[in-house]
């Protein structure tokens, strides 16, 4: 297996929940393709989904405009690398050094880099890989700039996590979320000059148990990013000292040999995979954001059906009419929420739905429909506000009633026309557990008579 397949098998196994069944994908040139191919059209029906509401869209401004640069970069299949790692590390040297020149700013200042940086690796043959420079995970005063460096690194398809040393706590915890953004990890010990052959030894066995089940040990490189000067001390055969020094390099061939080994047989793949990531994970979000909207909708709209019943109930003096008029009721606020969720229901289904629902409801709170009929019987034989009264009681249990069918129908039809493991009944007494019943009566009561109230004045 190459140290490529190595770290994509590590990656695969790390976001299995993720995409377990991408990450089992081969990764030849064509599959590359491929991939890129599928991740395109997410993108692009993502960008183009006419459901998406316009608040909604609006107030993911910020991801979609991610998505679009996103969809540019597959679309001339750029390679993002991106490294992360705490302030003075030698992040940004160490990218010069693959660059092979001064396209990231370097200072022996903390935090020199105030935000991400990009700069083309020219010396890939095929082209089109990019670096991303980012600020110090471990900053003062700096959350926004980690915060900044996490986001960045999610949109990469490569991550280097750079250290200088044993890794501290606050590199693991930054190391375990980058890990969690299912994205490859390199692990670069950077200065690696500074130790001797025996200290690099003891490093990388501390670094491979520390990292064990996040990084595999063949993933961890070392490197040297800036040039060095070491002085040495020549004794002649005379036995007289003279003070020489010499400047070694940069060397950072391991880990050269290592990203052009992943992007070679990996890149494509990688980048389709990240961009079909981050379109899945944006698709969850608006998928919330969407259903936040129903909620709000759907609550106005039960709440609109709960007063409209609880009047139609409370002004009409015939029990009879009374059931057929919530019945109606009730089956158009269930067709209008259906339509609401986008999984329409006719008058028929509507009604089946409500009949399974007052079933529950009849066995849960059969004391309630008994003093509803009597309701209806002291209204014939009452006169004048009393019977505004007698009805409000009544159309307060309308009203209810309704509010019971529109938050089960709700749920049934949230979860895509399922009740879930406690099925119908465990569904209504959920909802009937959650509902303080006497403060909807009263609220129901002041709903209905305020209506009542305008349309006598009116």
């Amino acid at each position: 297996m190459t140290r490529a397949q190595k770290i994509l098998s590590s990656w695969s196994f790390n976001s299995a929940k993720k995409n377990e069944q991408e990450a089992e994908e081969t990764t030849s040139a064509d599959s590359g393709d491929n991939h890129l191919s599928i991740a395109k059209e997410s993108l692009n029906y993502l960008l183009n989904d006419k459901r998406v509401p316009r608040q909604v869209r609006e107030s993911l401004s910020d991801d979609f405009q991610q998505v679009e640069k996103m969809l540019e970069k597959i679309e001339h299949e750029h390679i993002h690398i991106s490294v992360l790692g705490r302030v003075s590390v030698g992040k940004s040297s160490l990218l010069n050094a693959l660059i092979g020149n001064e396209q990231f700013s370097t200072s022996p200042l903390h935090g020199e880099t105030k935000q991400s940086a990009y700069a083309n690796w020219h010396e890939y043959e095929e082209g089109g890989v990019y670096f991303i420079d980012t600020p110090g995970i471990n900053e003062i005063e700096g959350e926004q700039r980690a915060k900044m460096a996490h986001e960045v690194a999610s949109r990469s398809d490569i991550i280097l996590f750079v250290l200088d040393s044993d890794m501290t706590d606050t590199e693991y915890q930054a190391l375990k979320a980058v890990v969690s953004e299912a994205r490859p990890v390199v692990l670069v010990l950077n200065k690696a000059d500074r130790y001797t052959k025996k200290e690099k030894k003891e490093l990388l066995a501390s670094l491979i148990q520390r990292v064990d089940g996040l990084v595999e040990a063949e993933n961890i490189v070392l490197a040297t990013s800036r040039t060095t000067e070491k002085h040495f001390i020549m004794v002649d055969e005379e036995g007289k000292e003279t003070e020489t020094s010499k400047e070694f390099p940069p060397d950072v061939s391991e880990l050269k040999s290592c990203l052009w080994s992943i992007v070679k047989d990996e890149g494509k793949t990688l980048a389709a995979i990240n961009a079909s990531l981050f379109a899945g994970d944006l698709s969850d979000q608006v998928i919330e954001r969407i259903m936040l909207v129903r909620k709000d909708v759907a609550e106005k709209l039960i709440h609109a059906y709960c007063v409209s019943k609880g009047v139609a109930v409370a002004i009409n003096p015939v029990p009879v009419t009374d059931l057929m008029a919530a019945a109606i009721i009730d089956v158009t606020l269930v067709v209008h929420l259906s339509r609401l969720y986008g999984l329409p229901l006719t008058k028929t289904e509507a009604g089946e739905l409500i009949g399974t629902i007052a079933a529950q409801m009849m066995l849960l709170l059969g004391t309630i429909w008994g003093i509803h009929f009597i309701s209806s019987a002291l209204k014939l034989g009452t006169g004048g506000l009393s019977t505004i009264l007698t009805a409000s009681a009544q159309g307060a249990v309308a009203y209810y009633s309704t509010l019971v069918v529109g938050k089960a129908a709700q749920k049934y039809l949230k979860q895509g026309k399922s009740w879930g493991e406690g099925g119908a009944k465990g569904a209504v007494k959920t909802i009937l557990n959650s509902l303080d019943r006497d403060s909807i009566l009263k609220q129901a009561k002041g709903d209905i008579m305020t209506r009542l109230k305008a349309g006598m004045s009116s």
